[in-house]
């Protein structure tokens, strides 16, 4: 089931599992693409991966978040990007070639880190205080002119990834970003036509959606990540002020109101929907496994210079002791097989259109069962082919799992907006030595050591 081919739209896939998005500070400093960057995709391409989905790719020029991450907020960054893709899709492995999908989003108040604060960096649907996400002291509103202003960096950054010659387009609701700040009850509370009911949360990306496609056409691939689930209890977090009622503010949106708007997707022309669960990014949902406590303390000192509440943030982190903060915020961190397999499966129930999971895939009799099953048409996988980009040919050659297993301890993901992105943990690796040398090799043509680490002879 796993390597039969599958159609989107006018794209047919070689198999049934896709690069789920990542990617971690591989660009130049501009947020133009790089050889390194090249080289990250590549190796998935190579280990025969139907498609790519790119990291959240910026579209607006304000928030450029982490940094020396891509960026498509001007024409200028389109020819250098399409000769990636082109290198990129040209190296893949599987029949028909590896297709790549750029995934276009906004972090809105949730954005990492910045050389110094900038107030475009607090805008949100509402004016709010989170303790985790964002370096802000506290969010701030956006008028109707910054809504309409980021409704065509959209439609703009969509023209140009049709420019750039890839094969579809994705625009993430989900991981608390901007989008998923209107779409959440927690972190909207406006009395205009973007916020309140259900109907006028989903205004925003019903407005982004149509702008999308308006601009791309009828025959471009277009899908849409949506979190099932926001769970906003987990990870534990201080966000204010509470709202009501309660389960707004303890849960956000439900399957109840995440099937209405995939079903308003649908009727809007998206081709795919893209399925996790959770309210951040990282989360204890949307990346399921072990509390990355290690990788958050190293995100919030780097990033303690700007704000009071950073620089709050930073203190509290490093007064607790390690068994305290993994005791409290580690609350709801496990792994789960297929974490929102189910999620996705009830989405499909409401929609016709195609269904990818996200979440606890390595296992390949795990991966067939959701597809079989029909719970899913494709899985979206990120870091057990970070652990194992030659994941695929494991199983072709009678794995069942990777020889070197992802540990799922989520520290690639909390590294992600300060470090290059590679496989953190240690326990992985023979020597610490032995660690960043893969981490090198995953970002260097030229460096001299493969994906264990070990010299090339």
């Amino acid at each position: 089931m796993l390597f039969d081919s599958f159609r989107m739209n006018n794209v047919t896939f070689g198999n049934r599992v896709l690069r789920s998005s990542m990617g971690g500070r591989t660009a130049f400093y501009d947020c133009t693409v790089s050889p390194a960057w090249v080289h990250f995709e590549k190796r998935f391409a190579q280990g025969g991966i139907a498609g790519i989905i790119s990291p959240t790719i910026s579209v607006s020029e304000t928030r450029m978040s982490p940094l020396e991450y891509p960026t498509l907020h001007s024409d200028r960054f389109v020819p250098p990007l399409r000769a990636a893709v082109c290198e990129i899709k040209r190296s893949g492995s599987v029949e028909g070639g590896c297709r790549y999908i750029i995934q276009i989003g906004d972090t809105g108040a949730a954005t990492h880190t910045s050389l110094r604060p900038q107030n475009g960096d607090r805008l949100s649907a509402s004016s709010f205080f989170d303790f985790l996400y964002g370096y802000h002291n506290r969010a701030i509103s956006m008028s109707p002119a910054q809504i309409k202003s980021t409704i065509d960096n959209f439609r703009q950054a969509a023209r140009r990834v049709v420019e750039a010659g890839c094969d579809g387009i994705e625009v993430t609701a989900s991981k608390g970003y901007l989008i998923h700040q209107f779409l959440n009850p927690a972190t909207n509370r406006r009395r205009d036509e973007y916020g309140g009911s259900i109907d006028r949360r989903f205004r925003l990306l019903h407005d982004i959606v149509e702008a999308v496609r308006q601009e791309i056409g009828l025959e471009f691939l277009f899908g849409v990540r949506l979190s099932a689930k926001d769970f906003n209890y987990l990870p534990v977090n201080v966000r204010l002020p509470p709202v009501w009622p309660l389960r707004h503010y303890f849960v956000g949106n439900d399957l109840r109101e995440t099937t209405v708007y995939a079903r308003r997707l649908e009727a809007l022309g998206v081709d795919y929907l893209h399925i996790d669960s959770g309210f951040g990014f990282p989360n204890p949902k949307g990346s399921p496994g072990k509390y990355p406590d290690e990788g958050f303390r190293t995100f919030v000192n780097a990033t303690r210079h700007l704000s009071g509440k950073a620089g709050a943030r930073a203190t509290i982190f490093n007064i607790l002791p390690s068994t305290l903060r993994k005791g409290v915020l580690g609350l709801g961190w496990r792994f789960e097989p297929a974490a929102n397999a189910d999620f996705a499966a009830a989405i499909r129930k409401v929609v016709s259109i195609p269904v990818i999971a996200n979440g606890g895939f390595q296992d390949l009799d795990v991966i067939n069962d959701a597809l079989e099953k029909e719970k899913c048409h494709m899985v979206a996988i990120a870091r057990p082919l970070l652990a194992n980009p030659d994941l695929l040919e494991q199983f072709k050659n009678g794995a069942n799992k990777p020889t070197h297993p992802c540990s799922f301890c989520t520290l690639c993901c909390a590294h992600t907006a300060v470090f290059p992105l590679g496989c953190y943990d240690l326990c992985r690796f023979d020597t610490q030595e032995k660690m960043m040398n893969q981490i090198l090799a995953w970002s260097s043509p030229d460096a001299p050591f493969d994906m264990r680490g070990d010299p090339i002879q």
